[in-house]
């Protein structure tokens, strides 16, 4: 297949990027690579396979993020999520919950690069699609930037070409995994460093990169960027991507509003087969931040999607509590709404 391009994607986060998310982002940037939640390969394997990994074909390109540490069970795992259509296999090597710690995966992992490596040589072998790695920069005790070079350096020997890596270490002892995103220093050169002395790597830098004027800072230096948490708080951020990281013709951005009525045929949808309400909207809380009626907005679905039989109306109720900005002249045509947000850039 095509080679993928990583130059902007939004990172695997844990009870954020669920199908639900992918696809309201997915109308926002067409390009932006989005990932899965982390799940363990395990889940995979053993568990309810359409559960966890059954995506909407809009989501495109889209990556599925595995943990574990098992090579035998990460090939099949890997295996599955080809067969269901995902563009991407990524292997987890950067959380720090005490619980992924506990099974000797995610972060932890930096401790043995040779495991690392033959779980990535086993999923490798196991499927077409590529089989990326995210990491962090270290661990506590292997902390340094040589320590991050030997990693990296032993997992590519594996066939890795492609790295995402946070610029913090990951504290292992001591710390929970929000302060793990928030107090070890961010060491963006050390990412820098990586991507000059191993050019022939593809490297992506992830950590605290809140905007596209970031990211494309960042891109000067390294392959690709990936924003977390900044993207889920004001998904709207991503509206000018297509245009600006991949030079994409979009003559015109999709207002706020135009993204919140493109979603009310998939809520139906969804409705339709039995997905509570709120499974989809709380991703949706974030989508007028910083808004004139962004409050009330997030109020409105807060508290109407729980209702049994909330539906797409409650999001229709919401949209009347915040001001509508007058449209632009060439977007006032009928239907010009629709046509900007659900445009698909070949990619």
């Amino acid at each position: 297949m095509d080679r993928l391009d990583r130059r902007l994607s939004v990172a695997p986060m844990m009870a954020r990027t669920d199908r639900h998310c992918r696809y309201l982002l997915r109308l926002i940037s067409a390009r932006t690579l989005l990932y899965s939640e982390m799940i363990h390969a395990n889940a995979v394997v053993r568990g309810d396979t359409t559960r966890l990994l059954a995506f909407d074909g809009a989501e495109h390109p889209v990556g599925l993020q595995l943990g574990g540490a098992e090579p035998d069970a990460l090939a099949r795992a890997a295996e599955i999520g080809q067969a269901f259509g995902y563009d991407e296999i990524n292997l987890n090597i950067g959380c720090p919950s005490p619980r992924v710690r506990k099974g000797r995966f995610g972060a932890a992992l930096m401790e043995t690069p040779d495991l690392v490596a033959d779980c990535a040589r086993a999923m490798i072998r196991a499927v077409d699609v590529p089989v990326t790695v995210k990491c962090r920069i270290g661990i506590d005790g292997r902390g340094s930037y040589e320590d991050l070079k030997a990693f990296v350096e032993t997992v590519a020997a594996a066939g890795v070409t492609s790295f995402a890596v946070h610029a913090r270490i990951a504290v292992l002892d001591g710390l929970s995994p929000a302060e793990n995103r928030e107090i070890p220093p961010l060491r963006y050169d050390a990412v820098y460093r990586l991507k000059q002395d191993l050019p022939a790597l593809e490297v992506a830098i992830n950590g605290g990169v809140a905007s596209l004027d970031e990211a494309d800072a960042h891109l000067d230096l390294v392959d690709g960027a990936m924003i977390g948490r900044a993207a889920y708080a004001d998904p709207a951020m991503l509206r000018a991507a297509d245009r600006r990281i991949f030079g994409a013709p979009v003559r015109t951005q999709p207002s706020r509003h135009d993204i919140a009525r493109a979603m009310l045929p998939y809520v139906r949808r969804m409705r339709a087969d039995g997905v509570p309400l709120h499974h989809i909207t709380r991703h949706m809380l974030g989508l007028f931040a910083g808004q004139p009626g962004g409050r009330a907005w997030r109020r409105a679905l807060g508290e109407g999607s729980h209702r049994p039989v909330a539906g797409a109306e409650v999001i229709e109720e919401a949209l009347t509590l915040v001001p509508e900005p007058a449209a632009p002249r060439d977007a006032r045509r009928p239907g010009a709404a629709q046509t900007m947000t659900l445009a698909r850039v070949p990619g």
